[in-house]
């Protein structure tokens, strides 16, 4: 089993103290993203790196719709800036509309779960990284553009717990490189973390996958 963590995600609701800035219009959706609120969070710590929702949109779709999640072989967690953890179920179709995908993690972070009766799809938990990577099963890899260069396919277990970040550019903020086994780099520039997951995904595919007859 693949465990992919994106870590560190920039993914939150509107904070409290830009919600009464001109640019900020308070509709249903109230999840913080810089394409709508950049002017307001020049105000906010980390402005320039925080709400990114478009990074976990574009990596889930990817992710979700895997040969490897189709065959029942990836666990895909989201893990925010501020210390909460998204689980995910593997039969959950994310929404491929960014707006509504927004709608969808407003929801979520209102109720603490979607949908917000009956089978939950996804449920949100008040959970640090350390305490979600630690009671994952497998070999902990970091993907980082400061860790050794190295193929995929040469760190790749059959049990594995796959680490990127989920920010637009910067450092982990939670202490990543204290809590695996390996940290390691695939390219000589950075990568956008959707494209570092496919690459973890394919490669365990094509390793441990059997391939069509």
């Amino acid at each position: 089993m693949m465990h992919l963590v994106i870590a560190d995600s920039e993914l939150e609701m509107i904070p409290d103290e830009i919600r009464n800035h001109p640019s900020v219009r308070m509709g249903h959706n109230r999840i913080l993203d810089s394409s709508l609120h950049h002017s307001a969070m020049e105000k906010i710590p980390d402005g320039r790196r925080r709400g990114r929702p478009d990074i976990v949109h574009i990596t889930l779709l990817i992710a979700s719709e895997s040969i490897l999640n189709r065959e029942g072989k990836l666990r895909i967690y989201i893990h925010t800036r501020n210390n909460e953890v998204i689980y995910i179920k593997p039969e959950t179709r994310i929404i491929k509309n960014y707006n509504r995908f927004k709608g969808l993690m407003h929801q979520l972070f209102e109720h603490g779960k979607v949908p917000p009766k009956g089978e939950k799809l996804m449920e949100i938990k008040k959970e640090d990284l350390d305490t979600l990577i630690k009671k994952l099963p497998g070999k902990k890899i970091l993907f980082s553009e400061e860790g050794k260069r190295k193929e995929i396919r040469e760190v790749m277990e059959r049990d594995a717990v796959c680490i990127i970040g989920g920010f637009p550019h910067g450092d982990f903020i939670s202490p990543v490189h204290e809590m695996v086994d390996e940290i390691i780099s695939i390219y000589h520039e950075p990568l956008p973390s959707w494209t570092v997951a496919m690459e973890a995904i394919a490669c365990y595919e094509n390793k441990f996958i059997s391939p069509i007859p």
